[in-house]
């Protein structure tokens, strides 16, 4: 039996929740760029932060976003902030990934059960491995622009049988 695929509104919300943030926080909009296909379950675009909800309901899998510590120190200038340690940066990540889990919320319903935020620091096989979740599905991966930076959602999800 072949299940349906996830919809573009599904993968969507992401985006919409990350850019929000942006845009909340920093009054400077992040564009989302086309989203793609990664060729294997183990993401390659992973930067030096990461944040990652699972997801189980409707769909199964788990999202995270990426961004490199010199967007995230851009961020934390912008909101006025002085401190610029790996916790700093840590609470970005996880405050993006706690907006994304927001919108899943309310875009999926109570139904969906979403974990807590996990956030993960380096270039790591253990990011991959939070995201994809062992699952048998590519992940797709959604570039952002935002003031010169570049970031990526890492959506990795599909129907619950």
């Amino acid at each position: 039996m072949t299940l349906a695929r996830i919809k573009p509104q599904d993968i969507s919300v992401f985006c919409e929740a990350a850019s929000a943030f942006f845009e909340q926080s920093t009054r400077r909009k992040a564009r989302v760029r086309t989203a793609y296909m990664l060729e294997s379950r183990e993401p390659v675009v992973w930067d030096d932060y990461q944040g990652v909800v699972e997801l189980d309901g409707l769909y199964r899998g788990s999202v995270g976003f990426s961004a490199p510590r010199g967007l995230l120190s851009h961020v934390l200038l912008l909101m006025g902030e002085r401190d610029y340690s790996d916790a700093s940066h840590r609470d970005v990540v996880g405050e993006i990934a706690n907006q994304m889990s927001g919108y899943a919320r309310r875009h999926f319903g109570e139904g969906m059960q979403i974990s807590p935020p996990q956030v993960l620091a380096g270039r790591m096989p253990t990011a991959a491995a939070a995201v994809t979740g062992g699952g048998d599905f590519a992940p797709f991966a959604i570039p952002m622009s935002w003031d010169g930076y570049e970031a990526h959602l890492v959506v990795a999800m599909r129907p619950n049988r």
